[in-house]
């Protein structure tokens, strides 16, 4: 409990309203620090801070900005093993996978510096003689950012940085329950060479910060990853704002295994994609959606696999899945698994809490054999809970694929070129891995989905260019 958490407004520390313990969902009896939480009036001094910097930071240099997220990235690279127990005691992800994802954030913040050269531009010629026509990028302005718990590293970092590469300012407001990466994140850089109000980090609730973030009329865009009914509520403000939005919103992702498939690579993609990182990814592969004539022994082969999974403290050697991040959320898991029986659903492994040396929100990773109309086949459930469905052949499985309101991922695993170039062609959705897990994507390559998973333009790589900059076109008279 030494470790106290602020929040970082106009180049100083913020204290905000009281000690409040952030907890460690492996060991409840040992909370990671102390976080304070600000007000409404504490986060229009953020914005204020943010859009009085944005008309000299926009028109900075862009070697000086450059040079700014390099040095923000090689620390955090320097510091992954460090940052990535601190995100495995705050959020629960296994420690190998933490550093991973304290590695990418680095990674992302090294690949727009590059970016922040490489301002995309044109010339043309115009219909009219002796005129001339350019299109610039300026960027938006003062940008907020409503980051998730569950990578809250990376997903922060994928939006700061293009965010500041660009030149805009940011105003950065995390999810609740993970205010220590946060504040790892804004302590880099407050030292990073930024000037004043440039970035800016809010700690509070959405109720109240995010409120008071969307209606500022200092705030330029929004860009917000998240629930869906959150997004809609969010989306719904911006809009009467004429705000300019992004957001990823969550997924119900299929991943079809063909009766031509290699079974023992298609029940990793399945566990992998399913169950690590304790099921809390938007592109988890929760649907998995198996031709009839090797059903019964994907699901027997599926069963074997998780029986090896071990559920335990992240930090701990040997330990494959981690606990829910927070009560709230293993009590989702469980609502879930009693909706499975209740449906109907086969049990087939997992359902019940797991027992641990200290204590926490441990649960063992779950598989029903249920029907597509299931909710468990429905709704996000955002953990460890996968439903196995039955399809009768390769056409029967793309239209169970495609019958979902959401469109992030989708995976195929076959050996089938046919059904592999079909399946990418038309399946309903932003990305589609064949042969691999639905979950882990490149940072340098665009991020999103289709239909109640994304709205507006894609996130990461060079397409991140799209919302983070506005286009202008010059006329000239020569």
């Amino acid at each position: 409990m030494n470790q106290r958490f602020s929040s970082y407004i106009a180049g100083q520390w913020v204290e905000g309203d009281g000690g409040r313990p952030n907890e460690n969902p492996a060991d409840l009896d040992t909370p990671v620090g102390q976080y304070g939480v600000i007000d409404a009036a504490h986060t229009a001094q953020a914005v204020d801070a943010a859009s009085a910097a944005a008309p000299k930071w926009g028109l900075s240099n862009p070697q000086q900005r450059a040079d700014i997220l390099d040095a923000i990235g090689t620390e955090i690279l320097a510091r992954k093993q460090e940052l990535g127990r601190l995100l495995a005691q705050e959020e629960g992800k296994t420690l190998a996978e933490s550093i991973g994802e304290a590695g990418r954030a680095g990674q992302i913040f090294k690949f727009f510096a590059g970016e922040a050269l490489r301002i995309p531009g044109e010339k043309l010629a115009s219909t009219r003689p002796g005129v001339d026509v350019e299109i610039t990028r300026e960027p938006v302005g003062t940008v907020g950012i409503i980051a998730p718990w569950n990578f809250p590293l990376a997903i922060p970092a994928w939006k700061i940085a293009p965010a500041l590469a660009y030149g805009n300012t940011v105003v950065f407001k995390p999810a609740e329950i993970v205010p220590g990466c946060a504040w790892a994140i804004a302590e880099i850089l407050s030292r990073a060479g930024l000037p004043e109000g440039v970035f800016n980090m809010v700690l509070g609730s959405g109720r109240v910060v995010g409120q008071a973030m969307i209606e500022h009329k200092g705030l330029d865009a929004l860009t917000f990853t998240g629930s869906v009914p959150t997004g809609h509520a969010l989306l719904k403000q911006a809009a009467a704002r004429a705000l300019k939005v992004q957001m990823e919103m969550g997924g119900k992702n299929p991943l079809v295994v063909l009766a031509d498939a290699d079974l023992d690579q298609a029940v990793e993609c399945a566990v992998n994609g399913a169950y690590y990182s304790t099921g809390q990814r938007c592109t988890a592969s929760s649907r998995l959606i198996v031709e009839a004539s090797v059903h019964d022994e994907f699901a027997a082969r599926m069963q074997a696999r998780m029986a090896k999974i071990r559920v335990g403290d992240p930090l701990e050697q040997g330990v494959d899945i981690g606990p829910a991040a927070s009560k709230a959320q293993l009590d989702t898991n469980l609502s879930y698994i009693k909706a499975g029986h209740e449906d109907g659903g086969e049990l087939l492994a997992g359902g019940e809490q797991v027992e641990w040396k200290t204590r926490g929100h441990f649960l063992a990773p779950t598989l029903f054999a249920a029907k597509p109309s299931d909710r468990i086949a429905r709704e996000e459930i955002f953990g460890p809970v996968a439903a196995l469905l039955r399809a009768d052949d390769y056409e029967h499985a793309l239209a169970m694929a495609n019958d979902t309101e959401f469109g992030l991922c989708a995976g195929i695993c076959t050996t089938s070129l046919k059904h592999a170039s079909h399946f990418k062609r038309h399946a309903q959705a932003g990305m589609v891995m064949v042969n691999l897990p639905t979950a882990g994507v490149d940072p340098h390559v665009p991020f999103g989905g289709r239909k109640a998973s994304s709205y507006g333009p894609r996130e990461q790589g060079r397409y991140a260019v799209e919302f983070y900059t506005t286009v202008k076109t010059a006329y000239t008279l020569a």
